[in-house]
């Protein structure tokens, strides 16, 4: 399964391209409201996530995708649950992926140090340790990051691809006329 947690303040391309890219490719693909069932996109568009933080099952979990927007991304970063998910993603070999702000919520726990990473240029003080490239997508290891809204498709077909393989992300790029 695929987490997708959604925050009040998120953006919302940021969460819902993926969302399709990964239901393209067939994969089980929740969104999950940290801040109620209902949650608000930063430009004010009410989104109905499909179970909220206490129905994540971190058994089935697979990966766990953080969009960013604000005050989305300090929402998340505060939540336990989210917290705990990125503490299992990584004590289990799991894919965490991050976009806009939301490289930043992994940066202060140190998970980026010394990786290739990228984020929306005015967070880049945040990401510290981590070698910053100012790219559109990035993966290193198990996280994935991006830079913002604008590659929000380039950042869901990557996670199509760690999950399944490049010639299915590939298809699903050639499908969607990108």
């Amino acid at each position: 399964m695929i987490y997708v947690f959604l925050a009040d303040g998120f953006e919302m391309i940021e969460a819902l391209a993926p969302v399709d890219m990964l239901g393209r490719a067939k994969l089980s693909v929740k969104t999950v409201g940290v801040t109620g069932k209902c949650v608000k996109s930063s430009g004010g568009v009410e989104v109905v996530a499909d179970i909220t933080t206490d129905q994540v099952n971190f058994a089935d979990m697979d990966m766990m995708i953080l969009p960013g927007g604000m005050p989305g991304t300090l929402n998340l970063e505060a939540d336990t649950t989210v917290q705990k998910s990125i503490d299992y993603c990584v004590a289990n070999g799991k894919y965490i992926a991050a976009i806009c702000a939301a490289p930043t919520i992994l940066a202060h726990k140190h998970l980026l140090d010394g990786k290739k990473a990228t984020v929306f240029p005015t967070f880049a003080d945040d990401l510290k340790a981590a070698k910053y490239t100012a790219g559109a997508v990035e993966t290193d290891g198990l996280f994935i990051t991006a830079r913002g809204a604008g590659v929000c498709i380039p950042f869901g077909l990557k996670c199509v691809e760690v999950l399944t393989t490049k010639q299915i992300a590939q298809t699903i790029q050639s499908q969607i006329q990108s």
